[in-house]
């Protein structure tokens, strides 16, 4: 059985966490797994849209401490190996618009790849924890995302406390966009899927990457990296597409390209 599974349907991606015996918890399995789908996924032109969930009862426990040592230093191709944005947790540049359908616990690794994604729905039963501090470990990754996400307050409870709250509460401070019922998650994550392909891809991926760098430019640096991304986007054969389908009134036909 693989660690990771990857399915893809009418340009949505869904990658799955498949240790459901161990709460899927990273072990280097799939820890390779994970790195291979989303590197499958950012590079696949037919692939638009991103949803990441679990199976079982748990979305993710976190780092699989039995495995070796498992947070730190025995895993091909984790932070601790070669130190720099390497996964989609530590901040791999993809700007397809990305869905975390958090079906259970939702810990460590697994909360910081939440914290990656466009939008979070949780299932009524989720939580969400940074445990680390309580086993003498530092979060990094997770202290750089949370806080401009939920307030340094909310931010810091969760990471130095190393206590959970549960899907109520991470919706109340911003951690999660919507709560659903347990049984509705996946039925709501793909009508959401279905409307994010609905719209041109490389406009809404040009849309996303200049929300992502703008933020962190001067003003006027921003306005004209986006004008100049308005002019390639436009260039495009979909742009083309989009206005002909606007003249027609008839619904457009994307190709991505």
């Amino acid at each position: 059985m693989s660690a990771v599974t990857y399915e893809h349907t009418d340009h949505v991606v869904t990658i799955t966490y498949n240790r459901p015996d161990a709460l899927n918890a990273v072990n280097g399995e799939m820890r390779q797994g994970l790195n291979a789908a989303w590197d499958r996924f950012r590079d696949d032109r037919d692939a638009w849209v991103a949803i990441v969930t679990g199976a079982g009862r748990a979305f993710c426990a976190g780092a699989d401490m039995k495995d070796g040592d498992g947070a730190v230093g025995t895993w091909p191709g984790t932070f601790w190996e070669i130190p720099t944005v390497n996964s989609f947790e530590s901040g791999l540049e993809l700007f397809k618009p990305t869905i975390a359908a958090v079906n259970g616990p939702c810990i460590g690794y697994g909360l910081t790849a939440v914290l990656a994604c466009d939008f979070v729905l949780a299932s009524d039963r989720a939580t969400f924890a940074y445990p680390e501090v309580t086993i003498g470990v530092p979060t990094i990754v997770g202290s750089l995302r949370l806080p401009p996400k939920v307030g340094w307050a909310n931010a810091m409870e969760l990471l130095l406390t190393g206590e959970s709250i549960d899907a109520a509460r991470a919706a109340e401070i911003g951690l999660v966009w919507k709560v659903v019922p347990h049984d509705d998650l996946a039925d709501e994550a793909n009508r959401l899927a279905a409307r994010l392909t609905a719209v041109a891809p490389l406009a809404a991926r040009a849309t996303k990457e200049m929300a992502h760098r703008g933020a962190r430019m001067g003003w006027t640096e921003a306005v004209r990296m986006g004008e100049t991304m308005r002019k390639v986007a436009g260039a495009t054969d979909d742009a083309a597409e989009g206005r002909a389908a606007f003249r027609e009134r008839r619904p457009p036909r994307w190709e991505g390209c």
